[in-house]
């Protein structure tokens, strides 16, 4: 087995098989959405012509949905996937939000909930797409003052409960719409049913990955992890690589890897974020340059999978620094791609 090449075929990095963004987020199951920018290259990338405009229509029109989901962090997902993964993962996301406001000390009881979610919801409706300095000024309105901070609990927490998902692409500002005009009224979904899919989408996406890769990115306890697994029968097995157990599907991707490609790949994306793994294609001396004990990523060159260097998304020449090998061929198809991305 080559876990490299195998990761960068199911993740859709090499010999993409799909051309609409919306297939590539249902295909991954969640995508990392934490740079509000650099989540559409995310996805475009994985795409066979890579649109900023084909990602921003599937985006506006409510295929591609942006909310707080797992481990507390922003992801996209497939407008057919919100219901049944709010139902499977916000009960764990919401314990990490308490967490945090109980570390911060921060106290919001069920009335204020109410109070604050009304202005929510009325505000979002009178918009349409609202950002955050409309929740606020809503707020003032009404006599009442919040610093950002609280304001954004209660925006995670409306996120949870299914009342609040991301509205129109905005170049640099996140909005907020109300998911039942977005996606569709709230539906329910058999759990088991919910994580058999999730897993299934993680597996194949990801592959190859551990329990300890799914258990990481899902968010879910141990238990859920293993029961999705389970769930998969068949379907999934083990494969032992460098004395570590991985899990493979039987339609692992496997041809179509072509030595001398270069990526450049946003920060907080999936070819890192979703395993523990990731000393397979990221040496452990340059972990650093990647991302930080407190979860900050950066962009970073792929070189056959292998991270090997830093770019500079927001610079007109998208400069190059490279950390790792000896790299004298230069990024000139991938910046290409990149700029064709951007204006088409």
């Amino acid at each position: 087995m080559n876990p490299i090449a195998a990761r960068l075929l199911n993740q859709q990095l090499i010999c993409p098989q799909f051309s609409d963004p919306t297939e590539v987020v249902r295909h991954m199951g969640a995508i990392q959405a934490q740079e509000y920018r650099m989540m559409r290259w995310a996805v475009a990338m994985r795409t066979r012509k890579p649109s900023s405009q084909v990602f921003k229509l599937a985006f506006d029109s409510g295929q591609i949905v942006r909310l707080h989901l797992m481990r507390g962090t922003w992801q996209l997902v497939a407008a057919e996937d919100y219901w049944s993964l709010l139902q499977l993962c916000a009960p764990k996301a919401i314990a990490v939000i308490h967490g945090w406001m109980r570390s911060n000390r921060v106290s919001i009881g069920d009335e204020e909930v109410k109070r604050i979610r009304e202005i929510l919801v009325q505000t979002a409706a009178d918009k349409g797409s609202a950002v955050k300095e409309d929740f606020a000024q809503a707020l003032v309105t009404r006599g009442i003052t919040m610093d950002e901070h609280r304001l954004s609990y209660h925006l995670r927490m409306a996120e949870l409960s299914g009342t609040l998902c991301s509205g129109e692409l905005l170049p640099m500002k996140a909005t907020y719409a109300l998911s039942s005009e977005k996606v569709g009224p709230k539906m329910s979904f058999d759990r088991d049913e919910a994580l058999l899919t999730l897993t299934r989408r993680y597996f194949q996406s990801r592959q190859p990955a551990t329990l300890e890769d799914f258990v990481w990115w899902s968010g879910l306890n141990i238990g859920d992890c293993r029961r999705g697994i389970a769930l998969m029968g068949s379907a999934i097995h083990l494969v032992k690589w460098k004395g570590r157990d991985f899990y493979v599907t039987d339609d692992c991707r496997t041809r179509g890897f072509r030595k001398g490609r270069y990526l450049l790949i946003p920060p907080y994306d999936e070819y890192l974020i979703s395993y523990k793994s990731r000393d397979i294609v990221l040496s452990p001396n340059y972990r650093h340059r990647a991302h930080n004990n407190s979860g900050i990523f950066q962009p970073v060159i792929a070189h056959d999978g292998v991270i090997c260097g830093n770019w500079a998304p927001f610079k007109d020449d998208h400069r190059a620094d490279f950390f790792m090998g000896n790299h004298v061929t230069d990024l000139q198809d991938e910046r290409e791609r990149y700029k064709r991305f951007l204006t088409k």
